[in-house]
């Protein structure tokens, strides 16, 4: 296992854009064990959810950072743009800790409540 689990990370193509240098993703739906999870605790699991529970953690703890990077289109694949290095290793600090393990994430989602998101 990688030490960005369940996240990859890789150049951003050319077409994207001239702002972002990498891209950051998670194939969704190919981890059952996080979208069990999700679904116990009443939430959807999907690309759409992962998007609106890390942006919520971000703005929490390391809202600047929202500057650097955006939230791509992914039906099955999670997808975030980095303007560079140093927003990837933010992104990673800031969320790794809640999403970096099935017992991280039970816990956050543990204390998160549903009627406050959508997906």
């Amino acid at each position: 296992m990688s030490a960005s689990f369940p996240f990859q990370i890789t150049a951003a193509p050319e077409p994207v854009a001239p702002e972002y240098q990498f891209v950051i993703f998670a194939d969704v739906g190919g981890l059952e064990d996080y979208y069990a999870l999700f679904q116990h605790f009443g939430f959807g699991g999907t690309a759409a959810s992962w998007v609106e529970h890390i942006e919520t953690i971000i703005e929490e703890y390391q809202p600047a950072l929202l500057d650097e990077i955006e939230f791509g289109e992914g039906d099955q694949t999670f997808i975030v743009y980095a303007s560079g290095q140093v927003a990837v290793d933010e992104f990673l600090a800031c969320v790794l800790p809640y999403f970096g393990t099935l017992p991280a994430l039970r816990k956050y989602l543990s204390q998160a409540d549903p009627d406050d998101f959508f997906a």
